[in-house]
């Protein structure tokens, strides 16, 4: 029997209105040969609203190839600034646009930091074309969502840990943490100060929650979803459903993120 006000409040509500939510990991827009139906910033706030998420940080899926899609999102952010921020994505395969990228960024409101997604980019996260990017990030105390990836040639969670020792006041955000490599991505969260689990898709594995707060700690994760590719119901779910306590599932669905945020909102 688990013991919980906010898991008997989100099962006689279907939300929680004491333990707002914010997601650190959504896309929004299209997305080539997948329909999406619930893919809009308008669709996306209906999801959001019935589910009791009160903020999302998004990257476009658009934006994930073409790094002139990024500005595309200030129109999001400026039609619904209490709802969305977003992460500039960083594109290692066009390195003659990078410096262009971090200066329109540093002229541009709403956004946290940067999205690597080395896997889909076929570069690694320690290679030579992030450097700018993790300069400027680390200069400016900036969040990284880096796509991770157990095992991965590109961004596993032994190649968070070569950034993590080197740049200490960029926030990073191992998005999917480090799937697979669980011990891996736990002990790089807990032995760097500035290293974070992501539980985007990873919340489904049974277990690994209660797994995650004996070994890092629930300061040290943050709750995403990749909407609209999944539903916060399940990943709220799984949160509540977790053998912890509720000040661990507050700590996880929203008081890391808002510590995280507060500079940017």
């Amino acid at each position: 029997m688990i013991k919980s006000s906010l898991l008997k409040e989100f099962m006689e509500t279907g939300k929680c209105g004491s333990c707002p939510v914010i997601d650190m990991h959504q896309h929004m827009g299209p997305f080539q040969g997948i329909y999406l139906p619930n893919s809009s910033a308008e669709a996306m706030i209906r999801t959001m609203d019935r589910c009791g998420v009160k903020m999302g940080v998004f990257c476009s899926h658009a934006a994930l190839i073409d790094p002139e899609e990024n500005v595309r999102m200030v129109d999001v952010i400026e039609r619904y600034p209490d709802r969305f921020r977003a992460y500039w994505c960083i594109n290692p395969n066009y390195p003659e646009r990078i410096e262009d990228d971090l200066d329109r960024f540093s002229r541009m409101k709403g956004f946290v930091g940067f999205k690597f997604l080395s896997d889909y980019h076929k570069y690694p996260i320690t290679g030579a074309n992030y450097k700018p990017a993790l300069e400027y990030a680390d200069e400016n105390e900036l969040l990284i969502l880096m796509h991770t990836w157990g095992g991965s040639p590109y961004d596993s969670p032994a190649h968070v840990e070569k950034i993590a020792k080197k740049y200490h006041k960029v926030k990073i955000l191992m998005g999917h943490s480090g799937f697979g490599e669980w011990e891996k991505s736990i002990q790089v969260a807990r032995d760097y100060p500035n290293v974070y689990l992501e539980l985007t898709a990873a919340v489904r594995v049974n277990g690994l929650i209660e797994l995650m707060v004996r070994g890092a700690g629930s300061e040290k994760i943050l709750f995403g979803t990749d909407l609209p590719w999944f539903d916060p119901h399940h990943g709220i779910g799984c949160i509540l459903y977790s053998r912890i306590t509720d000040e661990d599932r507050h700590n996880i669905l929203h008081r890391n993120a808002e510590r995280l945020l507060q500079p940017f909102l």
